[in-house]
C-alpha cells in the first residue's frame, strides 16, 4: 500500500469515526453550530478556528487538538465546513 493510500484509508477511519459520534449524539452538531456562530463575526483567522475548535472540545464529545499544527485532515474539513455553514447562513439574511 503506498503512503497516500494509507493516508487516504486514516482520514477515512477517521471521518468515519466522526461521524459515528454525530449518529449517537446529533447535538453536536448544533452545539458546534452555535459556537461557530458566535467566533465566526470576528473573522476567520487561525486564532478564531483555534477558539472554536477548543469550544467544540471543551463542550461536546468531540475532541480537536488544541494547537492547529495537531489538526488532523478530518479536524481542518469539519472546521471549514462550519465557517462554510454558517457563511451561507449569514448570506441569506
Amino acid at each position: 500500500m503506498s503512503s497516500s493510500e494509507i493516508q487516504k484509508t486514516r482520514v477515512i477511519n477517521e471521518l468515519r469515526g466522526f461521524i459515528k459520534k454525530l449518529l449517537q449524539d446529533p447535538r453536536i452538531l448544533e452545539q458546534s453550530l452555535e459556537i461557530a456562530r458566535r467566533h465566526l463575526p470576528e473573522g476567520s483567522s487561525q486564532a478564531v478556528m483555534a477558539r472554536i475548535a477548543n469550544e467544540i472540545s471543551d463542550t461536546t464529545s468531540v475532541h480537536i487538538p488544541e494547537d492547529p499544527a495537531e489538526h488532523s485532515e478530518a479536524d481542518k474539513l469539519f472546521l471549514e465546513l462550519l465557517r462554510e455553514v454558517v457563511g451561507e447562513e449569514q448570506a441569506l439574511y
